[in-house]
């Protein structure tokens, strides 16, 4: 099963319905809409529709058009502008954790404004990654070709095509980024050497890192709207990660369907309290994800100190240890005490007479 959800702008739900779980995405999007009216949370304007890349296919998109729907999507197009080159850019997040530069441009075919996105986070995490991909292409291109001059290796040439076709496929991400010649002896028989280099579109795709393009229909939001308003869709979907595994909310192993339809429940009500610290914190402007507020928090811990006696008796301490600065910062935020619980003694067992 799936379960939908209607949001308010500040990310609380608003109205939620379970829907099939065995059916396609992009196929069901008319129905889930219809199956979460507006009408059902006392609102007589419809919802603007937030979809990423998977869902925001070219019918589903013209669907929500025909349908006067406002929708923001994550564009499926190849080509991006990299805000940080462009004039008129502006910064939506500035913090030491996190910097995002935005920039939009109207479409003048069919009204859309498109919003590119440039987020050195980002960036950073998908250009370690190409760089791992391009280490390990290479370093297997290098082995493929010392090979070819030493006993018990492949050296035959369509086997070494072969091979090489499948180290693209093991690398999608930079496998296409090299030009690779395999060179044979007269006869065709084996491969001689093998020669690549890296093409210049290899660069293009590093420059890009961190670069992502929304699409809207939205006439009138500003910039940093439109941006805060899609941060909001990826923050829910980090949040329900986190909360289908550290909470273990997924798998479901139920078999009756009010049995799964309470478990979601159980979901939503996990998400309604995860988000509201979150909604608070950030009115404290601290801005984290649910992951990063509890590997924050885990290390505060309340334990327990036993304490064995000379009269037969057992004394148990129980106390919490000493919130660190982060901690106690978002203990602050929260109005929450670093030590709620506070220190207590318990003897067991009976004195000697």
């Amino acid at each position: 099963m799936t379960l939908g959800l209607v949001l308010d702008g500040d990310g609380f739900p608003l109205s939620s319905q379970v829907f099939p779980g065995n059916a396609s995405e992009p196929a069901t999007l008319a129905e889930m809409i219809e199956g979460l009216q507006v009408k059902d949370i006392g609102n007589s304007e419809k919802p603007v529709i937030i979809m990423d890349a998977g869902i925001a296919s070219a019918d589903n998109i013209a669907w929500l058009i025909e349908q006067d729907y406002h929708y923001l999507v994550v564009s499926r197009e190849q080509y991006k502008k990299n805000p940080r080159e462009q004039q008129g850019a502006i910064l939506v997040r500035n913090t030491e954790r996190s910097n995002v530069a935005v920039y939009s441009e109207t479409d003048k075919e069919t009204g859309e404004t498109r919003l590119y996105c440039h987020s050195e986070q980002k960036a950073k995490k998908e250009q370690a990654i190409r760089n791992r991909f391009h280490v390990r292409m290479e370093e297997a291109l290098n082995k493929l070709h010392n090979g070819l001059s030493k006993k018990g290796t492949i050296k035959k040439y369509t086997k070494v095509i072969e091979r090489i076709g499948r180290l693209r496929e093991k690398n999608t991400r930079v496998g296409q980024d090299y030009t690779i010649e395999v060179i044979a002896d007269p006869e065709k028989n084996n491969a001689i050497q093998i020669e690549w280099q890296r093409k210049p579109q290899s660069e293009i795709k590093d420059k890009h890192c961190g670069v992502y393009c929304l699409r809207t229909n939205i006439p009138d939001w500003p910039e940093e709207q439109l941006w805060n308003t899609y941060t909001m869709l990826t923050e829910i979907e980090a949040t329900f990660r986190s909360l289908k595994t550290e909470l273990g909310l997924r798998p479901v192993y139920h078999q009756k369907q009010d049995r799964v339809t309470g478990h979601l429940f159980i979901t939503l009500l996990a998400y309604h309290l995860v988000h509201t610290l979150r909604f608070q914190l950030k009115q404290q402007g601290i801005n984290l994800s649910w992951e990063s507020i509890r590997n924050i928090l885990s290390t505060q811990q309340r334990i327990t100190i036993t304490l064995p006696t000379d009269s037969n008796q057992t004394i148990h301490l129980r106390t919490t240890t000493k919130a660190e600065v982060r901690q106690k910062q978002i203990f602050d935020a929260l109005g929450i005490k670093a030590d709620p619980l506070g220190k207590s003694k318990t003897m067991v067992g009976e004195k000697n007479l």
